[in-house]
């Protein structure tokens, strides 16, 4: 049996792909390598592999039926052929792989079925366990494409299969007109979480302009979607930092989701409501500390990939990055961010380039990431203050101190990270091209 055939049985004896750390850990025992050569030549550390290792030397022994262990294990593998019902195993799971035309182009949330959606652990199970807390509230930030939409999907799935009724609610397809009007906009609101699950609006029995918007819609909350549902409801709210550009609305509708959240303390009907708020940037509209919904519940900050996350998605779109540093090259480009390390992926996967040219070219017009970089300067051509203030950002090389707002809404774009007051763009691609763009070429020359 050669290494490949036994990774291919262990996968489908499995019926799940190794992990990087296990592969690497079986590839290079098979070539002879200690653990601190294979620690040497990877992102994982000694003890780690070692401990990956016991459990795979254990996996193997049950699986051949005989004693594993580092020093035996080629040897006894090579002695060994795939019987039969192995190799029927392994042929049926190979045939599960998918071909260059079934990868997902990266493009919107993780679809539920993908295989190529990334855990960050505990996130998701700290997440999972929090919506089954009566009033409980969610709080998930990161910047644009980080995957808070990929981590919802699989939260609302979630509260589905623990028989919830879901309410998800996209603030970004609010209209203007009604984003500038509070009262019209908490109408709106309550007409679409009824709608959402499955009840007739019937705003005006319980709407009274004489006593405001503000509690007309929590009596409409409480007397009616509350006793018409016997299980707990789990609102998602996503894109909440719409909000933050209408003061108005801001000192409104925040401080009511924070009401929502204490009624529960006193009102047992106000348990059933479990609150998820997804929003990309820090909240910049001035709250006082007892009204903001941003200091209760759960905080979930989706982070950049780790290098093991990203040779995990490597892994499963078919690319063998074991015994290179290209895990390290593509991560000194893009970061780990998520949907730039997809992009890259999927491209190398299809074999449309190489990572050499992959690297070289990313910045320009004959790059991979051309219509990422120029939606990104089309962004900033809409506002000349948010412009100036990354080219600051970028001239300045090792940080700049920008206004809050400026920063914030830069940050919600991903293309600056924040430490303390400085403000730094956030990855080595971004810094390219809009060096590029702001200092060597006239602005905005990447060409359709």
């Amino acid at each position: 049996m050669t290494i490949d055939e036994l990774v291919n049985l262990l996968c489908a004896s499995q019926n799940k792909a190794l992990n990087p750390a296990q592969e690497l850990v079986l590839r290079q025992a098979w070539e002879g390598k200690t653990y601190n050569d294979m620690a040497r030549d990877s992102v994982y550390e000694v003890d780690y592999l070692r401990t990956t290792a016991a459990r795979l030397w254990q996996t193997l022994s049950k699986l051949l039926d005989r004693p594993i262990s580092k020093t035996n294990f080629r040897a006894i593998v090579e002695s060994n052929s795939l019987n039969l019902q192995q190799q029927y195993l392994v042929d049926a799971n190979l045939q599960k792989r998918p071909s260059k035309l079934e990868l997902e182009y990266p493009s919107g949330p993780v679809p539920l079925v993908s295989r190529f959606y990334i855990e960050r652990p505990p996130i998701e199970q700290q997440a999972y366990a929090e919506i089954t807390k009566p009033a409980s509230v969610i709080r998930i930030k990161a910047p644009k494409e980080m995957g808070k939409s990929s981590l919802m999907l699989r939260i609302l799935k979630e509260a589905s299969r623990l028989g919830y009724h879901v309410a998800p609610l996209d603030l970004n397809q609010a209209d203007v007109a009604i984003l500038n009007h509070p009262d019209k906009f908490l109408r709106c609101f309550c007409r679409l979480v009824a709608q959402r699950l499955n009840l007739a609006p019937n705003l005006d029995e319980y709407w009274d302009e004489e006593i405001g918007s503000k509690i007309s819609a929590t009596l409409y909350f409480k007397w009616y979607i509350l006793e018409a549902i016997d299980r707990p409801i789990f609102l998602a709210l996503n894109e909440v930092n719409r909000v933050f550009e209408y003061p108005e609305l801001a000192r409104d509708f925040l401080p009511l989701l924070r009401s929502w959240h204490e009624e529960a303390q006193h009102i047992v009907a106000w348990q059933k409501l479990r609150l998820a708020i997804v929003y990309s940037t820090e909240v910049y509209v001035p709250l006082q500390i007892h009204q903001s919904p941003f200091n209760v519940g759960l905080p979930l900050k989706l982070t950049d990939f780790t290098p093991e996350q990203v040779m995990d998605l490597a892994i499963r779109h078919g690319l063998n990055w074991m015994r290179d540093r290209s895990v390290k090259q593509l991560m000194d480009l893009v970061g780990g961010h998520p949907a730039l390390v997809r992009i890259a992926l999927y491209h190398l996967a299809r074999e449309e380039t190489s990572l050499k040219q992959l690297l070289q070219t990313a910045h320009t017009e004959a790059g991979i990431y051309r219509d990422h970089l120029r939606r990104h300067w089309v962004t900033l051509e809409q506002n000349a203050e948010l412009t100036e203030a990354f080219r600051e950002v970028v001239r300045s090389g090792s940080g700049a101190i920008l206004q809050p707002i400026l920063a914030y809404e830069l940050e919600s774009m991903g293309l600056v990270k924040l430490d303390g007051e400085e403000v730094r763009v956030s990855c080595e691609l971004y810094r390219r091209y809009f060096e590029r763009e702001f200092f060597l070429e006239s602005p905005g020359s990447l060409s359709f």
